[in-house]
């Protein structure tokens, strides 16, 4: 037996941030870990620059993810203006950006995931300093505001966090929380195509199935200020829900 977090992630607008190329900001099907570690960052009250906080939490956490339905993508022209670089000037909040006499414009196309439900489970690794009781009160009373990966993606929802023990990790994914709309509707989970999919880290006998694929996503934070990150293993797999 094994003790999880579980809680829910729905919104009407979601963005998983994905790799970057020029002009287009993509997003994930799912909540990258970076995402997940900053949610529970800021529900902690933990801030950008407390790196040696923020780097306890990463070694402290693993997750899983079910998604609930295919959500659908919404894309964004999207307009920014910022100043040139200057040897020597460091900008620290967006006031002083905007208060150079000389600004540019930036053009982008950003996607989001419209009407997405995930489920999502955290578990404890071996050396941590964290508990799953602490990320439990900090999830349902944040020091900070939480949003789907962009400030402009608030929840739809309350979290409902829950403690448990269970067997497996599909257990605990496949927890129980209220209807998004009534019961009785033709339209229950906003119309899921009758599949989920998991995502996982750790091992691939979490889910005993041979159609598990495996990836590499770039989402492993390893530097805030430069906004750098890593690969790391993470695994897949759809299966009809079971009714």
């Amino acid at each position: 037996m094994k003790e999880y977090l579980v809680f829910r992630l729905y919104g009407p607008m979601a963005s998983w941030g994905v790799p970057a190329v020029g002009g287009d900001r993509a997003t994930a099907i799912a909540p990258a870990r970076s995402a997940l570690l900053g949610l529970l960052g800021a529900a902690l009250g933990i801030t950008r620059d407390n790196a040696a906080k923020l780097e306890a939490l990463q070694q402290s956490v693993s997750f899983g993810v079910k998604q609930c339905v295919p959500s659908s993508i919404l894309r964004d022209y999207h307009t920014a203006q910022v100043p040139s670089e200057k040897r020597g000037v460091t900008h620290l909040t967006r006031k002083s950006e905007l208060s150079e006499a000389k600004l540019n414009t930036v053009l982008s196309s950003r996607d989001y995931r419209c009407d997405g439900l995930w489920i999502v489970a955290v578990w404890l690794r071996a050396d941590t300093q964290v508990t799953l009781s602490a990320i439990k009160y900090a999830l349902e009373k944040p020091a900070f505001p939480l949003y789907l990966g962009r400030k402009s993606c608030p929840l739809g929802l309350p979290l409902s966090p829950k403690t448990f023990e269970t067997e497996t990790l599909q257990q605990a994914l496949d927890t129980d929380f209220p209807p998004v709309v009534s019961e009785q509707s033709d339209k229950y989970w906003f119309g899921a195509n009758g599949f989920v999919t998991y995502f996982w880290e750790g091992a691939t006998t979490e889910f005993d199935d041979e159609l598990t694929q495996s990836y590499q996503p770039w989402d492993e934070p390893v530097h805030r200020g430069r906004w750098q990150f890593k690969q790391r293993t993470m695994h897949q797999l759809t299966l009809r829900e079971a009714k």
